[in-house]
């Protein structure tokens, strides 16, 4: 058995798990996540309500992901947010490193981007395994 296909029945429960985690703290602990929402969307909402937005998108997404009649849907979905969330991230960066955070926070903080590729791949390689 390739190493790949070791690996394809993992992903969508993976994904399904981070997604539904992150979801709830966006819900439980919005105030953690709010200094990440750039400042050029407030014009539209809240940060408040986009952190609200963007933790009830996780969850919704984990629900795809878990059911293997809705992973195909999930899976494109899922890409899609990982995608639309990346400025955020970039702006978590952005205020780490202006705010002289700690090396280790900014070393995080800047690390978590480039892991928002490999998400988007795993996103994308649930859709095409659930057609």
């Amino acid at each position: 058995m390739t190493r790949r296909r070791k690996i394809d029945p993992l992903l969508a429960p993976a994904l399904s798990t981070l997604l539904a985690g992150a979801g709830v703290l966006h819900l439980v602990r919005p105030q953690v996540f709010t200094p990440l929402i750039p400042p050029q969307l407030t014009d539209l909402a809240s940060r408040r309500d986009w952190v609200i937005g963007s933790g009830v998108a996780e969850i919704g997404c984990a629900a795809a992901l878990a059911v293997p009649q809705t992973r195909r849907i999930g899976g494109y979905a899922t890409a899609a947010l990982m995608v639309a969330v990346f400025p955020g991230n970039v702006q978590m960066a952005a205020d780490f490193h202006t705010r002289r955070r700690p090396a280790w926070q900014r070393a995080i903080a800047w690390g978590r981007l480039p892991l928002q590729a490999p998400l988007v791949w795993a996103s994308l390689r649930v859709a095409a395994l659930h057609r």
